[in-house]
């Protein structure tokens, strides 16, 4: 899969799910950050030259131990706001892989939950709830990956 990049972006996010559930992070309350306490989604910022799927996967594996391979991306979605562009991925991965969790110590915590459950949440990261509502509908990604 590959990913036109030629516009720069700041991060990028996975919306993972693990068996039906998906893979959520509680925030921190380090003091400056975003969204404290919310639930968020594996990812984060873009180091050096990387692509954004390289970056998701790398803050995914950062975060909570997961290597999740390029062949088990099936979604993607650009994201331009007003802070800069940033980048979603979805992938599935079996329910056994929570077995297989590692928790890197960013943010407080992890949980998985009925996707459902994350769209309720008030203390979800809104916009990210918007994404994975798109997914769980089935809207299309907004650029083609080969």
């Amino acid at each position: 899969m590959t990913v036109d990049i030629s516009e720069p972006f700041h991060g990028a996010k996975l919306i993972l799910f693990i068996g039906d559930r998906l893979l959520v992070l509680e925030r921190d309350h380090t003091p400056g950050i975003s969204w404290p306490g919310h639930l968020d989604l594996p990812g984060g910022g873009r180091e050096g030259t990387e692509g954004p799927l390289d970056c998701a996967l790398r803050e995914t594996r950062e975060e909570v131990g997961l290597t999740v391979g390029h062949d088990l991306i099936c979604w993607n979605r650009r994201r331009v706001s007003p802070t800069g562009t940033s980048w979603f991925f979805a992938a599935h991965l079996d329910a056994q892989a929570e077995h297989l969790i590692k928790f890197g110590g960013e943010g407080a915590g992890w949980a998985l939950m009925a996707p459902h459950d994350f769209l309720a949440r008030h203390d979800a990261i809104p916009h990210f709830q918007g994404l994975v509502a798109d997914y769980l509908a089935g809207v299309p990604s907004t650029i083609s990956m080969a």
